[in-house]
């Protein structure tokens, strides 16, 4: 097999993730990386190697014949631009969620990767969890029964660090935090329940992060994490606009029948996903959402605090987890051979659908909001592997 040449945009942050597909004994090898920053450039030769082309404009990466597919793992606001450019130019997509910050966006992505053959690859790395796994498998093997019920509380105890000091802080960028770090969740339970979302209906507020002090417009903004930046009244440096919602809720009509919730807030000194799927025959939970975490489960009526079944989950080496060692060699294999993928363009889009539209409906006095539906020859392509 060819050597299999790979581009980034974005090589920064959490451009981090594609240098694991850079593995030469595999005959994979990344060639060339675009960022604005210049200063990202150096910590990404040392891993991918001195030679490699870097460029501050993603457009001459895309030029390169020889590339095969590209890592588009730059802020959300360019996801769209750079994707709808890398497909044009015929290059495999691995795609950072969320898909993109309007539904109109996510659908022009899909009609153009099905238009241009070229195959488009969505990151919900969540969907490579230990603890995600675990808990589809004992949802698919009827443990539990028939889902009718999800719940996801959402503590990010990082919040004010990572989203309320630089672009994430602003609506133009993100369309709001339901969307951008709550578009993994809304996944993982459209996933694991079997089902999308039919209609939503959303409350939340910027309650706290309103009344930080802020940082001047020229300051660059810094997003590094630190236990010591708490509690959140008392630190410096915030955004000098912040107009998203520091806490968000949302309640999901399924389309097979079943009811979800999600609760997200950024202001809580910890840091967990807690999801609770209750069935016809029992409930399961996580316990730890990464690392050493666990899954408890109630097959017979007890008290919560002695589960039937309690399922240990090891640690796992890698980013996130150690899903992103999962994700990373999913893509490779599904533009290298065709290998059937754990993630799904078209649920990243429903995903993105949901948070657009519960964020419209906290906007708009916690209205009632319908999901659009896609075209069933948009839904046929993706289903069938994009062949």
């Amino acid at each position: 097999m060819k050597e299999f040449k790979i581009g980034v945009i974005g090589v920064g942050g959490r451009g981090a993730l594609a240098r694991s597909a850079h593995k030469l004994e595999d005959g994979c090898r990344i060639v060339a990386g675009a960022d604005v920053k210049s200063k990202a450039f150096e910590d990404f030769k040392k891993h991918v190697g001195e030679d490699v082309f870097t460029t501050n404009d993603y457009r001459e990466v895309l030029k390169i014949k020889e590339i095969e597919a590209v890592f588009i793992t730059s802020p959300d606001y360019l996801h769209e631009e750079h994707a709808l450019a890398a497909l044009n130019a015929g290059k495999a997509v691995y795609l950072e969620k969320p898909m993109a910050i309007t539904i109109e966006g996510c659908d022009k992505l899909l009609k153009t990767a099905m238009e241009t053959r070229s195959k488009l690859f969505l990151g919900h790395n969540m969907r490579h969890f230990p603890v995600v796994l675990k808990m589809k498998e004992i949802i698919d093997s009827g443990l539990i029964g028939e889902i009718q019920v999800g719940w996801c509380r959402h503590f990010v105890g990082y919040g004010g660090d990572a989203y309320f000091r630089d672009w994430h802080s602003e609506q133009k960028n993100t369309t709001g935090l339901l969307l951008q770090k709550g578009a993994h969740d809304i996944d993982v339970m459209h996933w694991l329940m079997g089902t999308y979302t039919k209609s939503v209906v959303g409350m939340g507020m910027l309650s706290v992060y309103d009344k930080c002090k802020r940082r001047p417009e020229t300051e660059p903004g810094c997003a590094k994490w630190s236990n010591g930046q708490w509690p959140p009244l008392e630190q410096v440096g915030f955004s000098p606009v912040i107009d998203v919602e520091d806490h968000n809720m949302i309640m999901m009509q399924m389309e097979n029948g079943a009811q979800a919730s999600y609760m997200q807030c950024h202001y809580t000194p910890d840091g967990e996903r807690n999801y609770t799927f209750i069935g016809t025959k029992g409930r399961i939970e996580n316990v730890g959402d990464y690392g050493k975490c666990e899954v408890h489960a109630w097959t017979q009526r007890g008290p919560r605090e002695t589960p039937d079944i309690v399922y240990k989950l090891k640690e796992v080496e890698g980013g996130h987890g150690g899903a992103d060692s999962g994700i990373v060699p999913s893509f490779i294999d599904f533009v290298r051979s065709g290998k059937k993928t754990n993630t799904s363009p078209i649920a990243a889009r429903n995903s993105v659908a949901v948070g657009v539209l519960g964020h419209k409906s906290m906007r708009s006095g916690c209205m009632l909001q319908q999901i659009p539906k896609l075209p069933e020859k948009l839904i046929e392509y993706f289903k069938n592997g994009q062949e």
